[in-house]
């Protein structure tokens, strides 16, 4: 835009414009603007990531600041109810686009926080120009997005747009699809991974259990070991072992006994007059007074002896 006088050159027909100052006009003064507020907001600390709060990891109610109408919330709609329909959506209507719009955003944005269970607000809108979307480059917009007591996503426009409440939010998505598909998790990735656990649960459930069982089987027979009705049996057994041992010594020394019996036997045997007689020897007495007759000159003739063989004795007398 263009301010100052316009003079006319009679001779040649021109028309010439003498300015006296300039400013940009639509767009490009949307965009100073623009500029300006941002690097404001930014001196100020608003777009310091220290400050950006984390989302959290299962939302159960998600506000939504966007046109009731519009095509953003149908497409946060779809994606909620693909990858996560457990989750609640409180809806605070507002105009997106135009005068009225950013004190109805600022005012949505305040009822949704004045709400004691709400986990996150997404404020969305589609695609559009630099001036359908200006509403959302309102400094009162990117200081109720900042002052916020419940993390905020921004879903403003197409990929390529950026406004001042992207800098300011929590999280920039760059549309609405995608700051549903952030603000929530995959339910097929979920199930996946509880299938998962309960596999994980479940071995390792059973090698605990694997394991107690045999810690039980130890405990048992250290137990048995220790126990009195083993101790018996092993005092029962030494005793039947001992006991065998000395049977068998028993029978051992009876043996033993036995052949010296017989050796002593047999020289009994050897050394009994019996077995002298037997050989032909004779053992002669006198009758009258029963002394055995060693030498001859023991007897007289007509002495009266008895003489003793192997199988008896008969009288005789010496001639």
């Amino acid at each position: 835009m263009a301010h100052g006088r316009v003079s006319v050159y009679e001779v040649q027909g021109r028309y010439q414009l003498y300015i006296d100052w300039l400013q940009p006009l639509g767009a490009g003064a949307l965009f100073v603007q623009f500029e300006a507020l941002k690097e404001k907001l930014r001196s100020e600390g608003l777009f310091e990531e220290l400050r950006k709060r984390p989302l959290p990891p299962f939302p159960q109610k998600l506000g939504v600041v966007s046109s009731p109408v519009g095509a953003a919330l149908r497409d946060i709609l779809t994606v909620l109810r693909r990858r996560y329909p457990l989750v609640e959506v409180i809806l605070a209507p507002t105009l997106v686009q135009g005068e009225e719009a950013p004190p109805q955003i600022v005012a949505a944005i305040e009822a949704l926080n004045a709400l004691p269970d709400v986990d996150v607000i997404i404020v969305a809108r589609g695609g559009g120009s630099l001036e359908e979307l200006w509403a959302f480059n309102d400094e009162r917009v990117a200081r109720a997005i900042a002052a916020s007591r419940v993390p905020v996503i921004s879903g403003v426009g197409h990929e390529t747009d950026y406004t001042i409440a992207d800098f300011v939010a929590d999280l920039r998505a760059p549309t609405p699809s995608a700051a549903a598909e952030l603000v929530v998790p995959d339910q097929q990735a979920l199930r996946g991974a509880i299938r998962q656990y309960c596999q994980d649960l479940c071995q390792l459930i059973s090698q605990h259990l694997a394991r107690t069982r045999q810690e039980i089987e130890q405990a048992q027979l250290r137990l048995g070991r220790s126990s009195p009705l083993m101790l018996i049996d092993r005092w029962r057994q030494s005793v039947d072992e001992r006991r065998q041992r000395m049977i068998t010594a028993q029978r051992h020394a009876m043996a033993l006994l036995r052949e010296q019996l017989s050796t002593l036997q047999l020289s009994l045997r050897a050394l009994s007059p019996q077995s002298t007689l037997q050989r032909g020897y004779a053992v002669v007495s006198r009758r009258d007074t029963g002394a055995v007759v060693a030498h001859a000159d023991e007897v007289a003739t007509g002495d009266g002896i008895k003489v003793r063989v192997s199988d008896g004795d008969f009288a005789a007398t010496v001639d």
